[in-house]
């Protein structure tokens, strides 16, 4: 049964299934792995249920986005093995008094700038799955990765194809980069273990959503295997820095194909 299957009326069932949509549109041969926001701000700074990180982070999503941490952890284990680019997102640094946030404030009425959500290291990206040297560090204002960011410069001089992404929240991030992702005309996966939601309904509907009409939501197991199933050392010329990684971790080899 997927996720968004308690969720879905008998009328939407019906209308899906008469519409089309939802078809596999499969991924090319050139895959980043992007890994969205998965920082203390987000998932606070320790592993405990969703109701008791609120009291201190507001947007933290708790053992939700640690569980998903774990098994990106996993998926990356495979991406850093083949030599594929990881690209992470997390947010800007903010100003002392504020400005510049835009409307992030206007649909929030909880006003707690005292509170440790607005430490300097609220943006540090969990340890479990911490950038490695080879990989890209984004820092971004706006829900997408796209927004004001290198990102689509570095899809292009990587020659890339596919974007598989991580990360959250599902509702926010995660889906306006996947939004603007199709509209780039790149192949979207999205991973459903490896993504999380502050809500339980918003995470599983934003995923069917986006597996109707703009991506592909797979499983770890089957965007592992697409990973693996890829020959090592693909973007070695476009970022040699790759190669160096692969080949010094431990059972890395020199092949590239």
């Amino acid at each position: 049964m997927a996720v968004w299957d308690p969720f879905l009326t008998e009328r939407d069932r019906q209308v899906f299934a008469g519409t089309g949509h939802g078809r596999a549109a499969g991924f090319g041969r050139r895959p980043v792995v992007m890994v969205i926001d998965v920082n203390y701000f987000f998932c606070g700074d320790v592993r405990e249920p969703i109701l008791e990180s609120i009291k201190r982070w507001r947007n933290g999503c708790g053992e939700e986005g640690w569980a998903a941490a774990d098994r990106i952890a996993e998926l990356l284990a495979v991406a850093h093995r083949q030599g594929i680019p990881v690209i992470y997102s997390t947010g800007t640094e903010r100003r002392p008094d504020g400005w510049g946030r835009g409307r992030w404030g206007d649909k929030v009425s909880r006003k707690d700038p005292a509170a440790v959500e607005a430490a300097a290291y609220a943006n540090t990206i969990l340890p479990a799955v911490a950038p490695q040297p080879q990989d890209l560090v984004i820092r971004k204002a706006k829900p997408s990765v796209f927004f004001g960011t290198l990102l689509a410069s570095y899809l292009v001089d990587l020659a890339a194809d596919t974007i598989i992404v991580t990360g959250g929240v599902t509702s926010g991030c995660v889906r306006a980069t996947v939004v603007d992702g199709f509209a780039y005309n790149y192949r979207m996966g999205v991973v459903e273990e490896c993504t999380f939601d502050r809500g339980q309904a918003t995470h599983a509907l934003n995923l069917f959503d986006l597996q109707q009409k703009y991506a592909d939501v797979i499983s770890l197991q089957a965007a592992g295997d697409y990973l693996a199933s890829l020959p090592a050392g693909l973007f070695d010329d476009q970022m040699p820095s790759l190669r160096g990684a692969r080949e010094a971790a431990p059972g890395g080899s020199r092949a590239t194909g």
